[in-house]
């Protein structure tokens, strides 16, 4: 073991492959909120998906913007609500036949 590495904030990287950059983000964005609810420690604004031969280029899966009076937005980055902590009405995000 290298002396240190214990030290500081690690970052977990799952690398799950989608077939496009839209089922990339809702993926991502479902696996951070089931994450984010078995433990307090997930920061679901900082996540992103990137292509496979560009992992440099990264975009974002919440829109994470600063509220009037704290917190951050929770909605997808390409959300034409108003930013709010959470989905207002969770019908609207689900596919019903």
């Amino acid at each position: 073991m290298v002396t240190g590495e214990a030290e500081g904030r690690w970052v977990i990287h799952l690398p799950i492959a989608a077939p496009d950059l839209m089922r990339a983000r809702i993926f991502a964005r479902t696996a951070a909120r089931v994450l984010a609810q078995v433990s307090r420690v997930m920061d679901v604004g900082e996540v992103t998906v990137s292509r496979e031969d560009a992992q440099g280029v990264h975009h974002r899966v919440f829109c994470d913007r600063p509220l009037t009076g704290g917190g951050r937005c929770a909605l997808p980055t390409d959300h034409t609500m108003p930013c709010t902590r959470r989905v207002r009405n969770q019908r609207a995000f689900r596919h019903t036949p």
